[in-house]
């Protein structure tokens, strides 16, 4: 079984305040959902409200939640269940990235990253997954990466926590099905997307974040996140397990299947010629 619309469902995403989070808001606006929406920016979370509203929301609940807090994930999911009854379809999207050499990278900032990517989705996961179940016909989607696929040089962190959710959703998927409850469970992995994501990143020390930036939003964020919240959407109410997003994410993925761990001596080289120091 899988959700097929979300008319008149209620859709809870965090990370909502930019980007993915806010296209996906907005195409679950136009399509008749009921929203849950949270960001840790008032701002950018006050923005998505406004536009979902011009989109035709008729009721849009925004809470300003850090996701990497488990007691103001629990009020969030309690919040959005006594304001609406139930929940059918969650996307933990909330995301950050942090660009530096492992040896470089303070504990701090490793804390930082594993807080807001992982322990978000487990979090967000945890919390409305009960209430999934109890919907009859429920539906969980947690925001991977394409470096949930394959690493590369200088984003060990984002790439440890980005397989933590792939690794965490692929056995929760199996998991439902084990106990045939009603929910399925979508991974999904996005490769480069026109959002602020590397922007409002960190960075190690030393590094040039203007340059980091602009080979992201420049070179390598190819989508706009529009089309990525369509396929993501889409991929959802299939109930597909996977979803990649993007020719690059699908391209890499691939290569990295057919050439092994052989794929790690390939990047090592490529990315060695992308001076950012």
């Amino acid at each position: 079984m899988s959700l097929r619309t979300v008319s008149d469902k209620v859709v809870v995403i965090s990370g909502a305040g930019s980007g993915i989070g806010r296209a996906l808001a907005l195409r679950a606006a136009r399509g008749g959902a009921l929203l849950a929406l949270s960001d840790w920016n008032p701002e950018g979370l006050a923005e998505t409200v406004r536009l979902a509203e011009q989109a035709g929301a008729t009721k849009v609940r925004h809470d300003v939640v850090d996701v990497s807090s488990r007691a103001a994930m629990a009020a969030w999911a309690e919040g959005v269940v006594e304001q609406f009854g139930r929940v059918d379809l969650v996307v933990n999207n909330a995301g950050v990235t942090l660009t530096g050499d492992f040896t470089e990278l303070t504990y701090d900032d490793l804390d930082w990253i594993v807080g807001v990517n992982f322990d978000g989705v487990v979090h967000g996961s945890k919390e409305f997954l009960p209430h999934l179940i109890a919907s009859g016909n429920g539906a969980l989607v947690n925001v991977s990466s394409l470096f949930g696929l394959v690493s590369v040089p200088g984003q060990s962190a984002y790439n440890a926590t980005k397989y933590a959710v792939r690794g965490l959703t692929e056995a929760i998927r199996e998991e439902m099905l084990v106990a045939g409850h009603p929910v399925t469970v979508t991974c999904v992995h996005p490769g480069g997307i026109r959002t602020g994501i590397s922007r409002n990143g960190r960075k190690a020390a030393g590094l040039d974040g203007s340059a980091i930036d602009a080979l992201f939003e420049n070179k390598l964020a190819k989508m706009s996140p529009d089309r990525a919240a369509e396929i993501i959407l889409d991929g959802a109410l299939k109930g597909k397990a996977r979803v990649l997003v993007g020719l690059d994410a699908h391209a890499i993925h691939h290569f990295a299947k057919l050439a092994g761990s052989r794929y790690q001596d390939v990047v090592a080289r490529v990315t060695s010629r992308m001076p950012l120091r």
